[in-house]
């Protein structure tokens, strides 16, 4: 029983460093932009966490694998998309200050 206590918790100690990462930070990882790493991902995620909802940041995680979608809700005539971007470049904005990107 002991052992298995144990065990639960080194698992429960490790899963929160490996298993939820968030969506832009996931996104990170997996793009092959210069300078990207896991400490830089992780911050802008940590960012993401205090400046966007969970639906803002899964359509900015998107932005990774496709830049030109950014252009297209950047450009949008649609005050849905004019709010978004609003919101976005405030998450930039202190993403670049708090990560030093």
């Amino acid at each position: 029983m002991t052992k298995h206590l144990i065990a639960a918790s080194l698992l429960a100690i490790a899963l929160p460093m490996t298993a939820f990462a968030g969506p832009i930070e996931s996104a990170c990882n997996k793009s092959d932009r210069k300078g990207a790493s896991r400490a830089l991902c992780s911050c802008i995620q940590q960012v993401a966490d205090m400046t966007l909802k969970g639906g803002d940041q899964r359509k900015a995680a998107k932005f990774f694998s496709d830049p030109d979608q950014a252009q297209k809700v950047r450009m949008s005539k649609s005050d849905r998309d004019n709010e978004f971007w609003a919101r976005y470049k405030n998450f930039g904005e202190t993403a670049a200050a708090y990560c030093g990107g």
